[in-house]
């Protein structure tokens, strides 16, 4: 079996052989997070920031809105703005260089307030709420102990985190790599954030990826 989920891997480690978590975290975002954890904390004060944007409006009415919260989901798009593409990518201009769009403004407004303007805000929230509370030892299986649940992880991984990733840095991967036997810490080395590799997005960063897939299944 081939697996990209760290979590499934931890509970059900002998049924995987391989896996690439690609710019993701397993786990411990909540404000207990353990001190060599850093980038735990700092995601889930990210993600308040994201929901209050969205909460604040006024026609979020407690989660009881009657129509859609519009101004929050905007206020929320531009919130991930500033953190789902590094800072290079925006100096770089790569908005409008490589994507096409005709300004920033077009960008904010086409690209991340298009993406959020259909979805339902509570369904936004309850999201939010599963990426701070995601924990592979929050189990009977390890009561927490979160690097026994890393060390549980026997397949071979290549985790791959985006050089530039402000969500999911290699600072944090490097942490679990660390207490995983059998896995190497693979960078993404890109400008495009926590999109490095996404689709139609940078093609370099996904030739890198595929290059890395076919080399962790021939081994």
């Amino acid at each position: 079996m081939k697996n990209t989920c760290q979590g499934g891997n931890a509970r059900h480690d002998n049924g995987v052989l391989e896996t690439v978590p690609l710019s993701e975290s397993s786990g411990r975002h909540t404000p207990q997070t353990d001190t060599h954890r850093r980038g735990g904390k700092s995601f889930f004060v990210f993600l308040e920031g994201v929901k209050a944007a969205l909460t604040a409006d006024a026609a979020f009415a407690g989660g009881w809105y009657r129509s859609k919260p519009e101004t929050g989901l905007r206020a929320m798009a531009r919130v991930y703005a500033g953190w789902g593409f590094s800072q290079a990518f925006y100096r770089q201009q790569l908005d409008i260089r490589t994507l096409g769009y005709s300004s920033l403004e077009d960008f904010l407004v086409a690209f991340w307030e298009g993406f959020f303007l259909p979805e339902d805000a509570n369904n936004l929230l309850t999201m939010l709420s599963t990426w701070q509370n995601g924990d592979i030892s929050a189990n009977e299986l390890y009561g927490g102990d979160f690097v026994k649940a890393l060390g549980a992880i026997k397949a071979k991984a290549f985790v791959m985190p985006g050089r530039t990733d402000l969500y999911f840095p290699p600072e944090d991967s490097e942490f679990e790599v660390a207490h995983m036997p059998n896995a190497q810490l693979v960078p993404i080395e890109s400008v495009w954030g926590h999109f490095a590799g996404g689709p139609g997005t940078n093609p370099v960063d996904v030739s890198f990826i595929d290059a890395r897939l076919k080399e962790l299944l021939a081994s």
